[in-house]
């Protein structure tokens, strides 16, 4: 049983999109793709290409003559559509069809998505054999995708069910965070810088200008190699004037 959703491309008419479409299923782990009479060769130069070092999901692509005998096997399958076709089926958002399809491959047993060629989707009868369809809400102005972006969008939300997402973090990149005491010495160099400059001069004023800049620098979390870069900048500036 495979523990992950099998691509189905319907009558794909690009060469260039069905390689596509294997490099967005690369990205997210994805490896099963079946094809239903494409136009073009799925092994062409012009896929190879487009597939950017995925090929290996085109060398084992399995073709077939029909929608019927690419999901004969699969126990439930979905139609990526943005036209329901009349049709009384679930309808899923991209985002909440990845967790039941994870669930439904974790308990019960295969399944795959449908989707249509370039010009005009998936027909009638297509949708027609699916369980349920999978929407993509995008701006009713503008809402038409290229086929490898839709099958992008789709494997990555069934790809963020199969990950533990990282935490959100600070890359320091060879620094450390400034220490406090280090910040507030920085703030102290530059107001002394700012001892003769306009408002700096005027005593009711100062107190609260000090208090805003020092709440520039201390609100935020500085590294060190920032605070040698503000001084750097500063000391510069003033060696200018």
């Amino acid at each position: 049983m495979s523990q992950q959703p099998v691509i189905i491309l319907v009558g794909p008419q690009m060469a260039e999109n069905v390689g596509m479409s294997a490099r967005a299923m690369m990205n997210c782990g994805l490896y099963e793709l079946r094809l239903v009479n494409p136009r073009e060769d799925h092994l062409s130069a012009k896929a190879i290409s487009a597939s950017s070092n995925a090929e290996e999901i085109l060398y084992n692509a399995k073709v077939y003559a029909s929608t019927e005998e690419a999901i004969a096997d699969l126990n439930y399958v979905y139609a990526a559509t943005a036209r329901h076709r009349d049709q009384i089926k679930p309808v899923y958002n991209a985002d909440t069809a990845a967790v039941e399809m994870s669930k439904f491959i974790t308990g019960h047993g295969s399944c795959g998505i449908l989707f249509g060629c370039e010009r005009t989707g998936l027909s009638n009868v297509d949708v027609s054999l699916a369980n349920a369809i999978i929407n993509i809400p995008l701006n009713p102005k503008h809402s038409s995708l290229n086929l490898s972006q839709a099958v992008l969008i789709i494997c990555y939300e069934f790809y963020k069910t199969q990950i533990e997402k990282p935490e959100v973090h600070l890359e320091m990149n060879g620094t450390s965070l400034a220490s406090k005491d280090k910040v507030i010495k920085f703030v102290q160099h530059f107001e002394k810088l700012l001892e003769n400059c306009g408002n700096y001069k005027e005593g009711d004023k100062r107190e609260k200008m000090f208090i805003n800049l020092q709440n520039i620098f201390t609100r935020t979390q500085l590294t060190e190699q920032e605070i040698n870069s503000l001084y750097g900048a500063i000391n510069y500036i003033s060696r200018q004037n």
